[in-house]
């Protein structure tokens, strides 16, 4: 009450300041300067006593009280001293209020390399590295004394921009002025190296340091974590340990992290023993050393120590709430149940009080993609604006491929318009945006835009464009892609050559597809399995598991994609025996679970064989009874074999869960049809006649130029329609050996 009654009392005779601000959780610490005020209106106090508070406002984070002396000072005409202005832009360089900073440094009537330190370091801890390094320059042309702390910015900047060459410059530089030798400096350098990848010359630097403290040890772990150098990163934790150095949470995470990064290396085991000791030394339940091992645990696909991990942890970050999102939806396929974790995790968040980073928000887009969650995206998309995150490039590509999923193409684009930093990935994304809406001819204007924006594509965008070029068969656009790929010498990636690959085979050239495969110098589980799908879908059933076997013999271990085309190979080969020994050895051999299209795989390879009843027996016991595409496969089958006792029973099945899909009926009523049988077979054309069912028109198209032209029987749709129709007409009444046909089409 005493304060409440001195603070009114205050701001009555001083009422341009609001009376809000005093009773912020920092007013107990104002207290002794809000009595100071309480003086004489207008009357300034000593330099010692602003000074003072000044900086009692910057070690506290106090932005208000600050702003209050600054106030004071304005109001009574105070002329600060040259170490008093130092004093408030430190104080609001620590409050992260660099536009104030700024504007203070530039209006003070001098500078010294204090002032310039102090805006540099602020720079710096906020990421504005490029200020950083002009305010050095502007340092260095006035002619003033460099110290460590002057050099610290630029080298930071040399850090974060990956400029090796002007580190050196300035390594150089900092020699001459004998600033070498410094721990703090070679602690600097160090860290600049590291972010650079010139990690012997940071090992040298270090071995050749006398007084490796902490943050050195912590700069060489950190250093071989970014280039995934796990082995090392722990023979050096192991040495820091030995030296007698104390092992800090930073350390332990860092090396959690390149467990993380090398779990297929066996480094798995490891990161277990670094928990145990982390255990021992009682910072199990740190909140950086507990968030590393949740994310390692997930990472692995140990969700339940994870789980178990967060359940226990007495305090939890963003960070912590991102590690544990993400876990969710480490696995290719996410699962509906894994997505609805995430999202309880996310609406668990949120009741905590922690602000969502634009990470978090990635993550639960993913997972809106995941489950098809379209209103539900589009509240995060309401919530990431909200937070005014929407410019942000990684949150701009996961909202695109959301409402690509969704087939909103429109909504995708000015998702796209709104991101203001437009990288590699926006682009990409955007155009796969337009390659999964079938709209081909936009997919290339935007490749041809991202040109002419200078943004080199990389290999995963040239890789996107001649996929889709393989599923609309342009042939001839994707051998310009291609001819770009090998120009600029994108196509040594594997990805590439993958790509390039499945676009001949699936154009019908499988000599070409095939040294495609023998070229790629560094071929991956995906180049396999393109391979062998390709060989299985042209009936090569014998070569596509010879190149099976040759994969698991160069140690690959198979995914869900390889073995999909394993047993499409068994099928189209009529290997029956050969495709159900790989179907029930999947999860004993290779740890992969079937999923419906292995089902859908195995009823065809047995409808095919007319096995009519096991392939209904194997859908009814599957798991995935709901799925369509099981059914329609056995369907084909029956009318195959004319067998249309299981015939009716899996179109009843059919009907049921695709009422309005024209195929289903079809299929029955060729089934009855050609078994003679034309009373049930002219019930089904009644039934779809009641139930408004419609075939669809099947579609010939040509691409012309890169423009894919659609057709269908009596179609009018075409802008040139009547031309088309015109010189039909005209070709039906000439010979075809007459030169005159020849002269028509050359005319058209």
């Amino acid at each position: 009450m005493l304060l409440q009654f001195r603070a009114k009392t205050w701001v009555k005779n001083t009422p341009q300041i609001p009376l809000v601000i005093l009773f912020t959780k920092q007013a107990r610490l104002g207290y002794r300067f809000l009595s100071s005020l309480c003086q004489p209106k207008n009357t300034a106090l000593d330099s010692a006593a602003y000074t003072r508070h000044v900086q009692q406002a910057a070690k506290s984070g106090s932005l208000v009280l600050g702003k209050l002396a600054h106030g004071h000072m304005i109001k009574s005409s105070f002329n600060p001293c040259l170490y008093l202005l130092n004093n408030l832009l430190n104080m609001y360089c620590k409050c992260r209020e660099l536009g104030f900073a700024r504007q203070l440094f530039d209006r003070m009537p001098e500078q010294n390399i204090i002032s310039f330190n102090s805006l540099i370091s602020g720079y710096t801890q906020m990421g504005f590295y490029e200020q950083a390094m002009e305010l050095f320059l502007e340092a260095r042309d006035a002619n003033l004394k460099l110290d460590k702390f002057t050099y610290a910015g630029a080298l930071g900047f040399c850090g974060e921009r990956c400029d090796l060459d002007l580190g050196k410059l300035l390594h150089g530089l900092a020699v001459v002025n004998g600033l070498s030798q410094q721990n703090f400096f070679i602690n600097v350098l160090i860290d600049m190296y590291c972010k650079c990848g010139n990690l012997d010359q940071a090992m040298s630097l270090f071995d050749r340091s006398n007084e490796k403290d902490q943050v050195s040890w912590n700069s060489m772990i950190s250093g071989y974590v970014r280039i995934g150098a796990a082995e090392e990163t722990l023979i050096l934790l192991a040495k820091m340990h030995r030296d007698g150095v104390k092992l800090t949470t930073y350390a332990l995470g860092s090396v959690l992290k390149a467990c993380c990064i090398n779990l297929n290396e066996g480094f798995m085991e490891k990161g277990m023993a670094i928990h145990c000791y982390a255990a021992k030394l009682g910072m199990e339940v740190d909140i950086v050393v507990c968030t590393a091992l949740l994310d390692m645990y997930a990472k692995n696909g140990s969700l339940k120590e994870s789980i178990k991990l967060f359940s226990l942890m007495p305090a939890k970050n963003v960070v912590t709430y991102n590690a544990m999102i993400s876990g969710f939806l480490q696995m290719d396929d996410i699962t509906d149940e894994a997505s609805s974790e995430a999202f309880k995790l996310f609406m668990d968040m949120q009741r905590q009080g922690v602000e969502p980073s634009p990470s978090t928000f990635s993550a639960v887009l993913k997972a809106c993609s995941a489950a098809k969650a379209l209103e539900y995206g589009r509240q995060i998309h309401a919530l990431i604006c909200k937070n005014n995150f929407q410019s942000d490039e990684f949150i701009g590509s996961a909202l695109i491929e959301l409402y690509a999923l969704m087939g909103s193409t429109e909504d995708g684009f000015r998702c796209f318009a709104s991101t203001t930093k437009l990288d590699i990935a926006s682009w990409t994304s955007m155009i796969d945006c337009h390659v999964q809406n079938e709209q081909l001819e936009t997919a290339f204007d935007m490749f041809r835009q991202l040109f002419s924006s200078h943004i080199r594509p990389e290999e995963y965008t040239v890789s996107l464009m001649m996929s889709a070029c393989a599923d609309f068969a342009a042939l001839s656009s994707g051998e310009q892609i291609q001819g770009y790929a090998i120009k600029s010498g994108i196509d040594a990636f594997t990805s590439v050559k993958t790509s390039s690959l499945s676009m001949y085979a699936k154009s019908g050239n499988m000599p070409l597809a095939n040294k495609m495969f023998m070229e790629a110098q560094n071929p991956d589980v995906a180049t396999y399995s393109a391979m062998i799908s390709s060989l299985a879908q042209h009936g090569f059933a014998n070569d596509a598991l010879n190149i099976f076997e040759s994969m698991k013999s160069c140690g690959f271990k198979p995914n869900q994609q390889t073995l999909l085309g394993v047993l499409i190979a068994c099928c189209h080969g009529g290997l029956v025996t050969q495709g159900l020994n790989y179907f029930q050895n999947m999860k004993k051999d290779y740890g992969i679970n079937p999923n419906e299209k292995h089902f859908t795989c195995l009823v065809d390879l047995l409808g095919r064989r007319g096995r009519l009843s096991d392939a209904e027996n194997l859908i009814s016991s599957s798991g995935f009874q709901d799925h369509p595409v099981m059914w329609r496969a056995l369907l084909s089958s029956c009318r195959v074999y004319k067998d249309s006792v299981i015939g009716r029973r899996v179109a009843e099945r059919l009907m049921e869960l695709e009422p309005e899909a024209s195929g289903s009926y079809v299929l029955l009523h060729n089934i009855y049809n050609e078994s003679g049988v034309n009373s049930s077979a002219e019930e089904v054309r009644e039934l779809m006649r009641d139930r408004g069912v419609k075939k669809e028109p099947a579609l010939s198209w040509i691409v012309i130029g890169d423009q894919a032209h659609c057709f269908a029987a009596a179609d009018w749709s075409h802008p040139s329609s009547h031309m088309i129709y015109t010189m039909l007409e005209t070709m039906n009444t000439l010979d075809f050996e007459d030169d005159t046909l020849v002269h028509a089409c050359s005319v058209t």
